[in-house]
């Protein structure tokens, strides 16, 4: 496994090492110690999650304001431009974006922690998305940052306007999110 800190040092890029041969690929997707070792603390996972989306559909940016989820993400049929934004009022990297292609054929995975908005763009004919995440899931505390945010200024894969679900289409503005300290 390799991991990479990303501009965001505490977004993590994990590529595991993958075993081929003519039969097919054998990896181990996730070791609890190692990812520890690799996060440097303890993180316990609650609950994982699956979704599946067609070409263009933007999910995001998504957060929970009370009960935050880390989550550990990957890909296993297509590909997404996934992305971490840093909502944390007190960090030096507050406001800022990390963006990575994740998908079945690189099998790279990110750990994108708590006090931080997700999401991701279906670049692929369709996705499925696996999300481990260290809390659980509570609908009265999610809230939602826009994706197309001019501070964020993400550079979204797009080649037309995303599908999006009704609570991302009215999604708030960072200026007008409730954050993290």
């Amino acid at each position: 496994m390799t991991v990479t800190r990303l501009a965001i040092p505490e977004v993590l890029l994990i590529e595991p090492t993958v075993f081929g041969d003519d039969r097919g690929f054998f990896f181990e997707s996730f070791n609890q110690a190692r990812f520890n070792e690799a996060v440097g603390r303890d993180i316990s996972f609650v609950q994982d999650n699956h979704s599946r989306s067609g070409a263009g559909v933007l999910r995001g940016l998504h957060y929970q304001i009370r009960q935050p989820q880390g989550k550990l993400v990957r890909v296993v049929e297509g590909e997404v431009f996934d992305v971490a934004v840093d909502l944390r009022r007190s960090s030096p990297t507050f406001g800022k974006w990390v963006g990575e292609f994740l998908s079945a054929e690189n099998k790279r995975q990110l750990w994108v922690p708590a006090g931080f908005a997700h999401g991701f763009v279906v670049t692929s004919d369709a996705a499925q998305f696996l999300y481990k995440t260290t809390d659980f899931y509570s609908p009265e505390h999610e809230r939602a940052v826009a994706w197309n945010d001019p501070t964020l200024d993400i550079a979204w894969p797009l080649k037309t306007p995303p599908i999006l679900s009704k609570k991302d289409a009215v999604a708030t503005t960072l200026d007008g999110a409730e954050l993290f300290d």
